[in-house]
């Protein structure tokens, strides 16, 4: 697990079982691959936009029960029907980086959240489903957590998504704690910026712990690689507080002596 760049997807690690693996495999090359057609090289929106079409068409004859054209959907296709995966979260996820390529402001924070609805959720329900753990109650806090992992992601990435013409940060709670898009420009962080981001980061850690019972909940491996996750994701917002929200200079990742502490406190924390 890593949170960073589709971060929250757990990839093959150790704590999934052998059976799950190839088909985790499958769906995180589906995610990775349409991701980086919003996000990575120089190519001009249509065509970004066009690639993710291809692979919508790819989906519409999964769906019709015909074979598709491309090799890895092939692969794609038996996996779905082989856990009986539905198809809504991954054109969730198209849906997602579409708007990737054609919004870069948010103006509320409920934007957001429709936002991390189609991008992060739908991976949290798609595990689920692999797992056969996919009850009513499991999908709402899987959907709490998968978020809050999506906004740790904001909130870290604040100088990288800028980069990238994009800022996740609401437009009205910017105002509210008077920052402005300079702030971003110039790596400002002064006392406007870390109260935002503490208030950012207030929020986010109680989205993911309303959520993190699931780790509870689930039993085996997966109850154990959720437990890790929802650790990674406070780790990273313990990082981000640490520094007074000065995620310019600091960006906060992951480090090699986190490792021990989140197992710790995965396995004794009451959280989850």
């Amino acid at each position: 697990m890593s949170v960073d760049h589709y971060e929250n997807f757990p990839v093959a690690s150790a704590l999934l079982p052998r059976r799950l693996r190839p088909a985790v495999a499958t769906i995180y090359w589906f995610a990775r691959t349409a991701d980086d057609f919003a996000d990575e090289g120089d190519h001009l929106p249509a065509e970004r936009l066009a690639r993710l079409d291809a692979y919508r068409t790819e989906l519409a004859r999964i769906t019709e029960g015909r074979v598709p054209q491309a090799p890895r959907f092939v692969e794609l296709a038996a996996v779905i029907r082989g856990y009986d995966l539905p198809i809504e979260p991954f054109r969730d996820l198209l849906d997602a980086f579409s708007q990737d390529v054609l919004k870069q402001r948010y103006g509320t924070f409920d934007e957001v959240l429709d936002y991390c609805r189609r991008s992060a959720n739908p991976v949290g329900r798609l595990m689920l489903h692999l797992y056969g753990a996919a009850a009513p109650g499991d999908l709402v806090r899987s959907d709490a957590i998968c978020t809050a992992l999506q906004l740790v992601n904001f909130w870290q990435d604040v100088a990288l998504d800028w980069r990238k013409g994009r800022i996740y940060l609401p437009e009205d709670e910017m105002t509210r704690f008077g920052v402005s898009e300079k702030h971003v420009a110039e790596a400002r962080a002064d006392d406007a910026w870390q109260r935002l981001m503490a208030f950012q980061t207030s929020r986010t850690r109680a989205l993911l712990e309303s959520g993190a019972p699931l780790a509870r909940t689930l039993p085996g491996r997966i109850g154990w690689e959720l437990r890790i996750v929802v650790q990674g994701g406070l780790r990273i917002l313990e990082r981000i507080d640490r520094v007074r929200g000065d995620v310019f200079r600091r960006r906060p990742a992951l480090r090699a002596p986190d490792w021990p502490l989140m197992l710790w406190r995965a396995a004794f924390s009451r959280i989850p």
